[in-house]
């Protein structure tokens, strides 16, 4: 069985709340990046031994928070060794506004696997665009690249759209299966 790690930072439960509905769709281990930007040396470890690693952020002013970017920055140490190349990558993402440049964090993502050589893994999924979707539908928001999510800026985590937390876990479960076809 793939090895599946879902490497996160979450400023106010948004995030985490989307990286327990990826995790549920891949069977992966959770490795929150702290509120300090940290990881503890068991999180590296689990990313190192992981055959994919899913990273989610909350876009904050148009990208990734700064505790996002203090891991993405931290993680130069297997970059330079390359031990990461060849693992199967995806993302997420959540923000308070229904665009809110939620693609550009997507892309920041994206771009932090292609450069530790990675295979990017998108949704998969159709989007939900006719007079008849609804706000709750899976991928309401329409990203090919990796989940959105979107919840009211006054809305606790536990308000969360259960169509974008659907989305989700079915974008977990596509990482596991495209990781099991590449490590099988």
């Amino acid at each position: 069985m793939a090895k599946i790690a879902v490497v996160f930072h979450s400023g106010y439960g948004h995030t985490l709340r989307m990286a327990q509905s990826v995790a549920d769709g891949a069977s992966a281990d959770l490795v929150a990046i702290d509120a300090d930007g940290n990881l503890t040396e068991d999180g590296w470890a689990t990313l190192n031994e992981a055959d994919a690693i899913i990273m989610g952020s909350p876009t904050y002013m148009g990208s990734v928070s700064w505790q996002f970017k203090k891991f993405a920055d931290a993680s130069s140490k297997p970059w330079y060794s390359q031990a990461w190349k060849d693992k199967i990558f995806g993302g997420f993402t959540a923000s308070a506004n229904m665009n809110g440049d939620k693609h550009s964090t997507i892309h920041y993502l994206m771009t932090l696997a292609m450069q530790h050589g990675g295979i990017w893994v998108g949704t998969g999924l159709h989007y939900n665009n006719t007079k008849a979707s609804q706000r709750d539908d899976v991928n309401y928001l329409a990203s090919s690249a990796g989940p959105m999510a979107q919840t009211p800026g006054d809305a606790g985590g536990a308000e969360m759209n259960a169509g974008d937390l659907e989305t989700a876990r079915l974008f977990g479960q596509r990482v596991a299966e495209v990781t099991g076809r590449f490590k099988g």
